[in-house]
């Protein structure tokens, strides 16, 4: 079992940047970050497979957004520049164990572990 802490949510102005920290118990596989709007359905933003460091970006999201991991400390960052107010989400970070999940790595299905979430606000 993975116990995941986000923090570094908070209100920011558009155009501004934040860096989103997951303290981790300790890394899986696969750990990702995912934003869910109100009403909307959880959607990957960016993960990383520990084994090798490849990342995995939503498209949008390229060039704005870095995920990232402080090995020795099991932490896991999302540092998220140039914000929009359409960023405005929960955001969570998540682990997950099962095989496969390079196949579909933002797809937030296969993901064990969550979060409690820590909220962005843009405006």
């Amino acid at each position: 079992h993975v116990q995941l802490v986000e923090s570094g949510g908070g209100s920011v102005q558009a155009g501004g940047s934040l860096m989103l920290t997951c303290a981790a118990s300790g890394f899986t596989a696969f750990m990702g970050w995912f934003r869910q709007f109100p009403g909307k359905e959880r959607e990957g933003v960016a993960t990383l497979d520990a084994t090798d460091g490849t990342t995995y970006y939503a498209d949008s999201e390229k060039g704005r957004f870095t995920i990232s991991r402080e090995k020795l400390k099991d932490i896991l960052y999302l540092q998220k520049d140039s914000l929009k107010p359409e960023d405005t989400a929960m955001y969570y970070c998540a682990a997950s164990y099962s095989p496969g999940v390079e196949k579909a790595p933002l797809d937030p299905s296969p993901y064990a572990f969550w979060g409690q979430g820590t909220q962005v606000t843009v405006s």
